[in-house]
């Protein structure tokens, strides 16, 4: 009885276990030069100041590299 139930519990936890790595198939089609994620503060901003502000937020990525 005890094995059964031991034998019942790890078929329990194999199938809890593999039910976490299901993943969704569902394809998400965008339209090409079409930017659909949030606004850019840094558009907003003159040509100049937007292009000092890019090259510094570039330098805090890059610098690790």
């Amino acid at each position: 009885m005890v094995k059964r139930t031991i034998t019942m519990a790890l078929a329990l936890v194999a199938v809890l276990g593999l039910a976490g790595c299901w993943e969704s198939t569902d394809v998400t089609v965008h339209e090409p030069g079409k930017y659909m994620g949030t606004k850019d503060p840094l558009l907003s901003q003159q040509a100049s100041s937007r292009t000092q502000s890019l090259r510094q937020r570039f330098q805090l990525v890059q610098a690790d590299r």
